[in-house]
């Protein structure tokens, strides 16, 4: 397992190792001491999973009132997966990251508190996503920025993506930037 502290604070990318012979492959996905030891707090408290068809974009969420930290990984399929810092003083504050991720290419993807995430599904493949987290959901303390948001200007590799009636009215940064929760 490799741990790479990305360019916004706190984001890191986990390199899973992934042992694959003639019957299939063996990894690893949590290791206490090693997410501990590469400062990746581990109290996780709650894991989800989640199914979506070729196309959906969901996102981007996040919850203000119990935050949560979040550890990302697709265990089929494969999906575009974005974190934007909300963090009003964070020098990264409106910046996002995004990455690939699959059960072929072995990466994580850890998500501090103070984040909005999201992901589009690639390909024309259904995705499952599973994501630990270390606060249980409170859907009275979330809220969400719109994926399309021209100021965020994300660049989203999917055409005409299906998105829930929740994400189709989903705030603006610009908005969001003058009542930040964080």
């Amino acid at each position: 397992m490799e741990i790479t502290s990305l360019s916004i604070s706190g984001l890191k990318l986990i390199q899973l190792k992934v042992f694959r012979d003639e019957r299939g492959f063996f990894v690893e996905r949590f290791n206490q001491e090693q997410f501990l030891n590469c400062g990746i707090p581990s109290a996780f408290v709650q894991d989800n999973h989640s199914l979506s068809i070729p196309r959906v974009l969901r996102g981007l969420h996040y919850q203000y009132d119990q935050p949560q930290a979040k550890l990302v990984g697709c265990i089929s399929g494969r999906i575009w997966d974005v974190a934007v810092d909300v963090r009003k003083n964070s020098p990264t504050f409106g910046q996002h990251y995004g990455v690939e991720l699959s059960a072929e290419n072995g990466r994580l993807l850890y998500i501090p508190a103070g984040f909005a995430h999201g992901f589009c599904v690639l390909g024309e493949e259904s995705a499952d996503v599973m994501y630990k987290v270390d606060q249980f959901y409170n859907g009275k303390g979330e809220g969400a920025l719109a994926w399309n948001d021209p100021e965020l200007a994300i660049p989203w590799p999917v055409n005409n993506p299906i998105v829930s009636n929740k994400d189709q009215i989903a705030g603006s940064f610009a908005s969001y930037s003058k009542e930040p929760r964080f």
